[in-house]
């Protein structure tokens, strides 16, 4: 009985994850502007493959491959945020649009 509950929660997650990178992706392909494209690849990167991961550990059960599992999760929960935010804040300073709009917004704060 104990393995077909860790066999369902373990398919829910790889399923969730594999579902939610679907929807990512075609976030990518749909939406035209950058920092959209870059929230759903963002949601893929932690969602997607942490849920699939999650699924993973449970599959394998408490092993050395389900530690190293968990340090994947580990580094992506840290890295992924990191470099969308460093990615995002190139391309605020980089587009002229949002530099235009950035002065128009302090120089309504100075009147």
């Amino acid at each position: 009985m104990l393995e077909w509950v860790r066999f369902f929660c373990g398919a829910f997650f790889i399923i969730v994850g594999i579902v939610t990178a679907f929807i990512a992706t075609f976030g990518m392909f749909r939406f035209t502007y950058v920092l959209n494209r870059m929230h759903s690849a963002a949601m893929c990167d932690t969602l997607a493959l942490g849920s699939v991961l999650i699924g993973l550990i449970i599959f394998y059960g408490v092993s050395f491959a389900s530690l190293k599992l968990a340090a994947i999760i580990c580094f992506l929960w840290l890295a992924s945020p990191v470099s969308s935010h460093l990615l995002a804040r190139l391309e605020v300073t980089i587009n002229e649009k949002h530099i235009k709009e950035r002065c128009e917004v302090q120089e309504d704060a100075m009147d």
